[in-house]
């Protein structure tokens, strides 16, 4: 299987990297991974397997290393695979299907620790502007079966056959290199994670490439350890910044313009809610920054408004 390559990024992931790689080896496709400054026992746990790996001095972001992967490739066919995702079968699946008709990628199922797939969370649509906003306030929560969000988590998806979808989990994601090219891979400013692997769909999409789910490649995907590591401070701005700027590619002013108010409007909601049942300040000084941002970006467009955050601490 050696015309398949596979980019595994790692940050802080010594707990989990262990059986993501002696799986991904076991498929004889070629392996890398880039790790982003760990500092835990990531590093010594790849060179332990004999992998090839790129050592990072700092965290230089989730696309960004995953580019650097691709160029340290030379795979026809190449896998982003998370550090918490365990490939358990299927790979040559998610070959064929790239080889299909204008095809430009495929993705396959996840499955959590239990065993049942990720429905919701391995393949959604590409989000509407009602998406988010139903996101942002929270309603998706109070009426989770609202057709709007249906279409978001593609739960009208049959999950039994191949079919075109719009965007497979970057979790698990097999790329036909050529048209990694053509697109430019990653949007490194999408930093440190979060919505660049939505993007670079949608920018596939708009050259009229099609992107398949493969339900006979199968993984077990655990999600969100290098989250966990980040401080909730640092995890809502970041989030909320990486929405901001997909939707500001991507969604016409008068759509932006909604989505940041209903940024502003959730934040504030999510830092009072959040204030009152930890009886402390944090939450609202950590969502305080996220709704100054969306104002910013409501007043004076995305570009001033993250020129003016930066960091945003």
């Amino acid at each position: 299987m050696s015309d398949i390559g596979i980019v595994i990024v790692t940050y802080n992931s010594q707990s989990e990297i262990g059986p993501c790689l002696d799986a991904a080896l076991a498929t004889g496709a070629d392996v890398v991974v880039v790790d982003n400054g760990s500092e835990d026992g990531t590093f010594a746990a790849v060179a332990a397997r004999g992998v090839r790996a790129l050592a990072n001095p700092d965290n230089r972001g989730f696309a960004a290393a995953v580019n650097q992967g691709f160029r340290a490739l030379d795979s026809p066919y190449v896998l982003l695979l998370n550090p918490d995702t365990v490939i358990l079968r299927g790979l040559d699946a998610m070959r064929q299907a790239c080889d299909l008709p204008n095809a430009a990628a495929a993705g396959g199922c996840l499955m959590d620790a239990l065993g049942k797939p990720q429905i919701g969370f391995m393949v959604r649509s590409f989000p509407t502007p009602a998406a988010l906003i139903l996101e942002l306030l929270v309603l998706n929560r109070i009426w989770e079966n609202n057709p709007v969000n249906r279409r978001y988590r593609s739960m009208h998806v049959d999950y039994a056959v191949r079919t075109a979808v719009e965007q497979p989990a970057g979790a698990f994601l097999m790329v036909r290199r050529a048209v990694w090219e053509e697109v430019g891979g990653f949007d490194e400013g999408f930093y440190p994670l979060w919505f660049e692997d939505v993007d670079f769909c949608r920018r596939v999409a708009a050259r009229n490439y099609v992107i398949f789910y493969t339900p006979e490649a199968v993984a077990r995907h655990l999600g969100g350890h290098s989250i966990a590591r980040l401080g909730v401070r640092a995890r809502s701005f970041y989030w909320y910044r990486s929405l901001l700027r997909y939707s500001a590619r991507h969604y016409r002013p008068s759509a932006f313009r909604m989505v940041c108010l209903a940024v502003i409007v959730g934040a504030i909601l999510r830092g009072a809610v959040g204030a009152l049942l930890q009886r402390r300040w944090t939450p609202l000084a950590a969502y305080g920054n996220v709704a100054r941002l969306a104002a910013r970006c409501l007043l004076y467009g995305w570009e001033d408004a993250a020129a003016m955050s930066g960091s945003g601490f």
